[in-house]
């Protein structure tokens, strides 16, 4: 798995993510669990669907 998350796309991703698991913890919809997502891909950086796209926001 090569990073192709970084940079604000990381960050907003880590914060939404949080936010997301954060809501369902207390008492919010059952699909505010997907924050699960795009918190493991901004802790990973990595991303299958960039991989898939192409896309790359590492400054690498």
């Amino acid at each position: 798995m090569k990073a192709n998350v970084g940079g604000f796309d990381k960050w907003a991703r880590v914060i939404v993510g949080a936010l997301l698991i954060g809501w369902a913890l207390t008492g919010g919809p059952v699909w505010a669990w997907i924050g699960v997502v795009p918190l493991a891909t901004g802790l990973f950086n990595f991303c299958p669907l960039y991989g898939l796209l192409g896309v790359n926001t590492c400054k690498r």
